[in-house]
C-alpha cells in the first residue's frame, strides 16, 4: 500500500460546495502540544550530527517543506503555524541535529520537486515511501500507517462491500486516487451498483460531510481518521480494522548524506523514549516503530 498522500495533477475536482464547518475542531492548545517540555530535554547528538552534509552544518538548519493541511499529522494553528505530532517529531529531530527548523509551507505537489531542486532539504507531509517515489529521492521511514474507515455513529459500513455507498476523501490522497477507484471497479465488474467517492479539499470537510449525512463513510490514514473520530464527541465511529499498513517517510535529495544523519537522529529519539512520547500524547503510538530505515517501502 502507498499511505496515502501521492503526487497528482493540481487539477483535481473538487466537492468546494459541500464544505461545512464547525462540526470538527481541530484547535488543539499550545498546552497540550508535546513539542515544548520534551524538546527542550533534548540532547543533541553528535554521532548523527557528524553525519551532516557540511552545507546544512554550516547553515545552521534544515529547510522542511509542508503542506500543513492533514490533521493530526501536520496542520496550521490558529496564528497559521505548523502543529501536529510530525512537527513535534521534526523540531525534536532539529534539537538532535543541533539545527534550527525552517519550515515552508507549500501545496503538496511541489514539495518532492522543491527537494529535488535544492530549494527545500526534507519533506513533512505524510508521504508514503514507495518504489516510484524512490526514483526522485531517498526516504527516512518513521512510522506505519494503515487505512481506516470510519461511519456515523450506530452505522455498519464494511469497507470490503461498499458498493452503492457515498465515501468521502481528501482529494489527491492514496484512498482519493487508488483505493477508491479500485473498490469501485471491483464493484462495477461484479455488476454491484457503483461507489460514489465524494473528494474534498480538507479532511475536516471529508469528516464533516460524514457527520452532516452526506456521505456514508470517509477513509483516510489511519491517524487521521482515528483524530477525526476523537474530534467529533461520539458522532463517527471507527467502520473496520485498519488494513494495508505502509511506511510513511521523510523525503531527501536522492543520495544525499542527510538520510543516513536523518536516520540516526531520528533512531535517538526512539532509542530514548521521546518519539515513542511524541506518539503517545498525540494518541496516534499504534504505527510507531522501534528501527528507523532508508528507502524500506515497496
Amino acid at each position: 500500500m502507498h499511505t496515502r498522500r501521492l503526487l497528482i495533477p493540481a487539477a483535481i475536482a473538487s466537492a468546494a460546495a459541500l464544505l461545512f464547518t464547525g462540526c470538527v475542531d481541530n484547535t488543539v492548545e499550545p498546552s497540550a502540544a508535546p513539542g515544548g517540555d520534551t524538546g527542550a530535554s533534548i540532547a543533541v547528538d553528535e554521532a548523527a550530527v557528524a553525519l551532516l552534509p557540511d552545507e546544512i552544518k554550516q547553515a545552521g538548519k534544515l529547510v522542511v517543506g509542508t503542506d500543513a493541511a492533514y490533521p493530526p499529522n501536520e496542520y496550521k494553528d490558529a496564528d497559521g503555524n505548523p502543529v501536529g505530532w510530525d512537527v513535534d517529531l521534526v523540531d525534536a529531530l532539529g534539537k538532535k541535529l543541533g539545527l534550527e527548523i525552517e519550515y515552508e509551507i507549500a501545496s503538496f505537489d511541489k514539495i518532492i520537486p522543491s527537494i529535488t531542486g535544492g530549494t527545500m532539504d526534507m519533506g513533512m507531509s505524510s508521504f508514503t515511501d514507495n518504489a516510484e517515489r524512490q526514483k526522485q529521492v531517498d526516504f527516512v521511514d518513521y512510522y506505519s500507517a494503515g487505512i481506516l474507515w470510519a461511519a456515523a455513529a450506530g452505522k455498519t459500513v464494511d469497507p470490503d462491500d461498499a458498493c452503492g455507498l457515498k465515501v468521502a476523501v481528501q482529494a489527491t490522497t492514496y484512498e482519493h486516487t487508488d483505493e477508491l477507484p479500485a473498490k469501485n471497479q471491483a464493484c462495477l465488474d461484479a455488476g454491484k451498483p457503483a461507489i460514489e467517492i465524494l473528494p474534498f479539499d480538507t479532511q475536516d470537510a471529508a469528516a464533516n460531510a460524514v457527520v452532516l449525512g452526506q456521505a456514508d463513510a470517509m477513509s483516510a490514514d489511519s491517524p487521521v481518521t482515528g483524530y477525526a473520530i476523537a474530534q467529533t464527541d461520539g458522532k463517527l465511529e471507527a467502520a473496520g480494522e485498519v488494513f494495508d499498513s505502509a511506511p510513511y517517510g521523510f523525503p531527501v535529495a536522492k543520495g544525499s548524506e542527510l538520510a543516513k544523519a536523518v536516520q540516526a537522529a531520528m533512531q535517538s529519539l526512539v532509542d530514548d523514549g521521546t518519539y515513542e512520547e511524541i506518539l503517545t500524547q498525540w494518541g496516534v503510538e499504534a504505527g510507531g516503530i522501534d528501527t528507523i530505515e532508508i528507502n524500506a517501502g515497496s
